[in-house]
């Protein structure tokens, strides 16, 4: 993925990259996003776009493996998370979901994960520090909590499920407020213009409505120039 496409898809949110997907694959269907609503640390921030580093947690009881495997995976783990092509997005599974109660996103793991590098989290689990979260590093999570339980890593690298979005280690993933999306690898090299198609296009109802005396007849010819552009 190159720095213009990178710089694109921040530019604009994930309901934007679903439709461009559409535009690109050239039919209406496409279905790899989440289901439900997500919660944004900070939903004014830009989209997070990165190639998935995948994990299982999990927080509601104590762990029964020995310490010391504990302890090895969870080095296991921050040394995974550094790793791999950039730009990144840490995508964790909470195996306890839905009731999920550790929350693993505070301030100190938001700010040790951005500083190996990665530009976000999307979890089903829990964050918390809201407002001491370090800036440019946005987590889009299932819910808010105060305690980190029991919190520990059960897997690395491994398949995992999102709100109903099965994500593999290494998929490119677009997420923000409205939930995330995985972009099939097959249109990356269409998207951008993809997604310019659909601004300019949706250009051509919004524009009119925005402007004074706009009214049905008014409406009736930009959808009529909308369905024309689409095809």
């Amino acid at each position: 993925m190159n720095t213009e496409l990178l710089d694109l898809l921040k530019s604009v949110d994930t309901p934007t990259v679903c439709n461009a997907i559409e535009v690109a694959e050239g039919k209406r269907g496409f279905n790899r996003f989440t289901r439900g609503t997500m919660l944004a640390s900070d939903p004014s921030a830009l989209a997070m776009v990165g190639f998935a580093r995948t994990a299982k947690i999990s927080a509601l009881a104590p762990p029964t493996e020995p310490p010391e495997v504990i302890k090895a995976r969870r080095m296991d783990y921050y040394r995974y998370m550094s790793e791999g092509p950039r730009p990144a997005l840490t995508v964790v599974e909470d195996i306890d979901f839905p009731n999920a109660i550790g929350a693993f996103w505070g301030e100190i793991n938001t700010t040790v994960h951005k500083g190996l590098g990665l530009s976000g989290t999307l979890t089903n689990g829990v964050m918390r520090d809201l407002g001491d979260l370090p800036d440019g590093f946005p987590v889009v999570a299932g819910s808010i909590g105060p305690s980190h339980g029991y919190v520990h890593v059960k897997e690395i690298d491994g398949p995992v499920k999102i709100f109903g979005l099965d994500i593999h280690p290494g998929e490119l993933v677009h997420a923000d407020r409205h939930g995330a999306l995985v972009v099939p690898e097959t249109v990356i090299p269409d998207l951008a213009n993809a997604i310019r198609k659909l601004l300019d296009t949706e250009q051509l109802v919004l524009a009119p409505a925005r402007e004074p005396g706009f009214d049905f007849e008014k409406f009736e010819a930009a959808w009529a120039a909308f369905e024309k552009a689409r095809t």
